[in-house]
């Protein structure tokens, strides 16, 4: 009754028996207390309790178990035997267990036994220990109840005892040491040795005298610098050394460590000056001695051995040597003080250690002046620009120039050695002022070219000045009379007038600087000439593009601001036609320019030309003005011109080009005096060729070939006409037709007058005068043959 889950007992319903349900433990529960009951089968049934105790057996049926898997115990060697090391323990569930121990196995030598004491295993030490044989032992306890066990590990570490003394290799150490090592570092490692362990054999070291170059590692033993070492000032050390280990008591050996200085190029070779200075003249020679430099080296042997160089210093761009056992710095070339007056150089006293050790010093060489350079102007030429009319004694510049000597060297005077003449300026002897000493005129002379000497004796130089005068406006303008001749043939081809700028007004300022404007004060009310104001450019009106002559005269002026003046033009439309061009001749004039025929010659040959043809000066008329380019450098200047008879009226008739060119040719000596031009012979005639047939005369005629552009001079913008020569056949007197096959009747026309006869002849005729009359023989003459007509032979 009342049993609960897991009860580990049942009871049969029918017979009453109990039985074990499941598996007992003594060790869980070992003892059960439960009621049981009985019932009938009745109605009602009856039931009766009672209660049952069970008690549960024991049985060795749990191993001994020990408290930890493995122990752990320190022995020193030196124990004595039956010391107690550890006890070990192990515990049996079951109940009345005897629990027995023993070690099984790891006991080497048996050092070690182990009995039952209380319940544990005490382990003992049964015999002596000895560290240099087992320094550990590894034993396995077994614990035992009779039937089952169980084991454990036990770990017994040996520890050493101190029975040995530190003891060093050697009684006396010497090692050697470089003196520039730096501090800190390790001249030797001294080490002793000690059998024992552990702390029995953990040696620390220490000096016994305190001497503070150097220092000792207690741990490790190692000497190390603590001060910087110097050979120069000591040699070697002794140091007495222990070694004492850490044991109870503890033990110790000493020894002697020897340290020897070594020397090392340690220390740079020192000059005997922080720096040293010298001097010399320029004018020198190469290896001129200049000073000496010295330097000591406390080093001794090769590493206080000491030479001199300039390597990896300065010596002046190679302008100087030192050399390199006496230290004495020389000159390599001649020196130049204006170039470089102060040498600051840089030397090295080098010893022959090794590594070497050098140590700079500085020289400055100061580079005495001589007269060897003489004075130098800014420049070559100089451009000075003064105002004309300025004050005489006006300084107008300084000019000076500059000596790179110095001192006496350098002082210098100043003259004007050409082009001063008259003398115009006055040079400063000690400043170099230039001054004016006379009055200035741009007109009279726009610029002075002089020449000025810098004299540092015995040497000198030279520059060029230009004085250039600026202008002023202290002049008028200046205009003279001026013609505009324009030769207008009229042609049906287009484009012959000239519509674009014929010239300009030929005003003149002397002041380069004013500006001009013109304009027209009176006579061009009909804008017939067309001005620019400002350039003076000149053009034509379209309006003259006709077949009229004009002569129109003008009023110009032309101002420059404060000044003006004025002057006549006239203008002169001359037409040009075909019987013009086919009566006119070509005069060659030699040494003759343009410029020079139109002013002044060219009212001299009107007038020369007019006198010789008897004719009015104003029927000459002249066309062409050209150039001869066919006869090289030669200057030859051909001429065009046609006239018209004296009596002609209306009908303007020409004289035939052969008059024309028989009569000037004829009087060409007068004509070169009155208009100072030397005529040359015609030009080779095409006619010369004979191309006419039929006894046809062949004429030399000009032909229109192109319009040209106006040609200008001081007093005449003149527009020639080119020509270009061709020829013309006429036959002889008395025939016609074109091939000159048809006589004609010379009488026709009554030649002889009303008082004579006349009677036709083969090329001409003959007047037979009446009675009472008289006059000369009609007799074809040059002049007639050319015109085609007789001479005066009437009666």
């Amino acid at each position: 009754l009342e049993t609960g889950a897991g009860f580990p007992f049942a009871i049969n319903n029918s017979t009453g028996w109990i039985v074990v349900a499941s598996e007992l433990d003594r060790e869980a529960m070992d003892f059960y207390s439960f009621g049981v009951e009985a019932q009938d089968q009745g109605n009602p049934p009856i039931a009766s309790s009672a209660s049952v105790s069970v008690t549960i057996l024991d049985v060795n049926d749990n191993s001994p178990e020990f408290t930890q898997r493995e122990y752990g115990a320190r022995l020193n060697e030196d124990a004595a035997v039956g010391t107690s090391v550890l006890t070990v323990s192990a515990v049996d569930r079951d109940a009345n267990s005897v629990i027995t121990y023993q070690i099984s196995s790891g006991n080497t030598r048996n050092r070690f036994s182990i009995t039952s004491q209380s319940g544990g295993g005490l382990i003992s030490l049964a015999l002596p220990l000895d560290y240099k044989l087992e320094r550990q032992y590894l034993l396995t306890i077994a614990a035992s109840d009779g039937t089952r066990q169980d084991t454990a590990q036990v770990v017994i570490n040996v520890t050493d005892a101190n029975t040995h003394r530190p003891v060093f290799q050697s009684s006396h150490y010497t090692v050697n040491v470089n003196e520039d090592r730096p501090v800190g570092t390790t001249v030797v490692v001294i080490s002793a040795t000690d059998e024992d362990t552990g702390e029995n054999a953990r040696i620390t070291y220490l000096m016994e005298d305190s001497i503070p170059q150097f220092r000792i590692a207690a741990e490790t033993g190692a000497v190390t610098t603590q001060m910087e070492l110097d050979y120069e000032d000591q040699v070697s050390y002794t140091l007495a050394i222990t070694a004492r280990d850490n044991g109870i008591p503890q033990k110790s050996d000493t020894t002697y460590l020897e340290i020897l200085v070594s020397d090392v190029n340690d220390n740079a070779p020192q000059f005997l000056r922080d720096s040293y200075q010298g001097s010399i003249y320029e004018d020198v020679p190469a290896f001129t001695s200049v000073l000496q430099v010295s330097a000591t080296d406390r080093d001794s042997g090769l590493n206080g051995r000491v030479f001199y160089t300039f390597q990896g210093g300065d010596d002046g761009d190679g302008d100087f040597i030192i050399e390199s056992t006496s230290g004495i710095v020389r000159t390599l070339r001649r020196l130049d003080r204006e170039n470089v007056p102060l040498y600051s150089l840089r030397a090295f006293a080098v010893d022959k250690g090794v590594p070497a050790k050098r140590t700079p010093v500085e020289i400055q060489v100061t580079v005495l002046d001589v007269n060897d350079n003489p004075p130098v102007f800014e420049r070559d030429e100089f451009d000075i620009f003064v105002e004309e009319n300025s004050p005489i004694g006006l300084v107008v510049a300084r000019i000076t120039a500059t000596d790179p000597d110095e001192g006496t060297n350098a002082q210098i005077m100043y003259q004007i050695v050409e082009g001063n003449i008259p003398e115009v300026f006055q040079l400063d002897i000690f400043s170099g002022e230039l001054t004016a000493l006379a009055d200035l005129d741009y007109e009279t002379k726009a610029e002075y070219i002089m020449v000025v000497q810098a004299t540092s004796a015995p040497l000198v130089s030279r520059a060029t000045v230009h004085v250039r005068l600026r202008d002023a406006n202290d002049n008028s303008p200046q205009l003279k009379n001026f013609e505009i001749l324009f030769n207008n043939y009229i042609t049906n081809r287009s484009g012959s007038f000239p519509g674009g700028v014929i010239g300009r007004i030929p005003a003149h300022d002397p002041d380069v600087s004013d500006s001009l404007t013109y304009a027209f004060e009176q006579g061009n009310e009909l804008n017939l000439v067309l001005l620019d104001p400002r350039s003076g450019d000149l053009r034509l009106s379209p309006a003259l593009d006709n077949n009229r002559p004009l002569e129109a005269i003008m009023r110009v002026s032309v101002s420059d601001g404060v000044h003006s003046a004025t002057a006549q033009c006239t203008l002169r439309v001359t037409v040009i036609t075909d019987e013009m061009l086919s009566n006119s001749i070509t005069l060659r004039l030699a040494d003759m320019s343009q410029e020079r025929f139109l002013s002044p010659l060219l009212s001299r040959f009107l007038e020369g030309v007019a006198t010789v043809l008897a004719t009015p000066r104003h029927r000459v008329v002249l066309f062409n003005i050209q150039t001869d380019t066919d006869v090289g450098t030669a200057r030859i200047l051909n001429v065009s011109l046609s006239v018209l008879l004296p009596s002609s009226g209306h009908g303007a008739r020409f004289f035939s080009s052969e008059e024309l060119q028989e009569r000037l040719y004829l009087n060409r000596s007068l004509l070169a005096a009155i208009s100072a031009q030397r005529v040359l012979p015609f030009d080779d005639n095409i006619c010369l060729r004979e191309p006419c047939e039929n006894y046809m005369r062949c004429v030399s005629v000009l032909q229109f070939d192109s319009s040209a552009p106006f040609l200008a001079s001081d007093t005449i913008l003149f527009r020639p006409i080119h020509p270009v020569t061709g020829l013309r056949c006429r036959c002889p007197p008395g025939f016609t037709g074109d091939y000159c096959e048809t006589e004609i009747d010379l009488c026709y026309s009554s030649p002889c007058g009303s008082n004579g006869r006349c009677r036709s002849r083969e090329g001409g005729y003959t007047c037979e005068c009446h009675e009472d009359f008289t006059g000369e023989r009609p007799v074809p003459t040059a002049v007639g043959r050319a015109r085609g007509r007789l001479g005066r032979g009437s009666c």
